[in-house]
């Protein structure tokens, strides 16, 4: 099924982009891409070569499209997490390597503050594979989850390996809370019924849905099960409602009832690694992004993502699109117009060298 409400309008010369991070100053809207690696000349292809010593590209929208607005050292890139303190910008920077191979997994994390119309390092984190920051709050707190760590041969920690939670201090992050994950990929937060719960994907733990008891999170739930990617939460019908991607098996929508998260519906197989809700004028959409099958020796990139239509109870398949490695999916609104911004990491060919793409949402 074709998708005649989704339409590239521009193509951004990305290599290895990991995340799109949209985010809004001062009345402008901002991109910034991480980017993983850049392919090395004569290297036989691999998703997990190249070379990590890279930038972050930052683009800004000017009237109809992206343009070239500066670059944030980022080795292996993974994120940018944008988030506001009072009238304080932050940028959150996590990379999972750096080097051209061996790699060393040990790189630090790095906080920006906007300053001045630019970002400044604010405070380094020491981190391990670092995959995914995620700002949210409890209550008047302020927590930074960083998802992080990889338990592969060769991997030696010589920074804390564990995910963990850092608290906002009022001039800093410090430490709050670790968990046990040792292969952190993803934090997603949600409020409903005066509770706070706290989501957290690991590829060989699983899915663990936490929940504030008042001191600290506590484990709520567990979803058993390697290749826990990430999760969307969101609110119709008086309830609560989670979409789980795991990118080993199927994604699935669950509903928060008697007490724990029922699973209601299949959503795709596997290859789900992020998710996307889109609050259009015509209603909520689902994108599902799908990076790869296969095995990391031979991934097969191809893939075809999908945009999901929700009807009250369930997701309606509307259609699917190309996606090459794609890797995530962001969307804003200029002038009237709804945008989403895929990243696309693996060529068919795999090399880090592919285009992500810009789509007009007309929805």
């Amino acid at each position: 099924m074709s998708l005649d409400f989704l339409t590239p309008v521009q193509s951004l010369a990305t290599s290895g982009a990991r995340a799109a991070a949209i985010f809004t100053i001062d009345g402008t809207t901002y991109l910034g891409i991480p980017q993983l690696a850049v392919d090395i000349a004569d290297q036989p292809p691999h998703m997990n070569a190249g070379d990590s010593d890279v930038d972050a590209l930052l683009y800004r929208w000017d009237g109809a499209r992206f343009v070239a607005h500066d670059t944030l050292p980022l080795p292996g890139g993974e994120d940018l997490e944008y988030f506001e303190i009072g009238p304080r910008r932050f940028l959150a920077a996590a990379g999972v390597r750096s080097g051209k191979g061996p790699y060393d997994l040990n790189v630090d994390a790095t906080v920006h503050e906007w300053s001045d119309g630019a970002w400044h390092p604010f405070q380094t984190i020491p981190a391990f594979a670092a995959k995914q920051f995620r700002a949210f709050e409890v209550g008047s707190r302020r927590f930074l989850g960083l998802a992080q760590g990889v338990k592969i041969e060769g991997a030696v920690a010589h920074h804390p390996r564990h995910s963990c939670l850092l608290e906002w201090t009022g001039s800093r992050f410090d430490a709050f809370q670790t968990f046990d994950g040792q292969w952190g990929y993803d934090w997603i937060p949600a409020q409903f019924g005066g509770e706070h719960y706290l989501a957290y994907a690991d590829h060989l733990d699983g899915a663990t849905i936490l929940r504030w008891n008042g001191e600290r999170f506590a484990t709520f739930q567990t979803l058993p099960g390697h290749g826990a990617r990430t999760f969307r939460f969101f609110e119709d019908n008086g309830a609560l409602w989670m979409v789980y991607a795991n990118i080993h098996d199927h994604t699935t929508l669950y509903r928060l009832s008697g007490g724990a998260f029922v699973p209601v519906q299949r959503l795709g197989e596997a290859g789900g690694r992020e998710l996307c809700l889109i609050d259009g004028a015509d209603g909520r959409y689902l994108v599902r992004i799908c990076f790869i099958t296969g095995t990391p020796h031979a991934p097969i990139v191809a893939q075809r993502s999908q945009v999901y239509a929700w009807r009250g109870e369930r997701f309606e398949l509307l259609g699917e699109f190309a996606t090459s490695g794609a890797t995530s999916a962001s969307t804003f609104v200029e002038d009237g117009a709804r945008y989403l911004v895929v990243s696309n990491a693996l060529s068919e060919d795999i090399r880090f060298r592919v285009d992500s793409t810009v789509y007009r949402f007309e929805r």
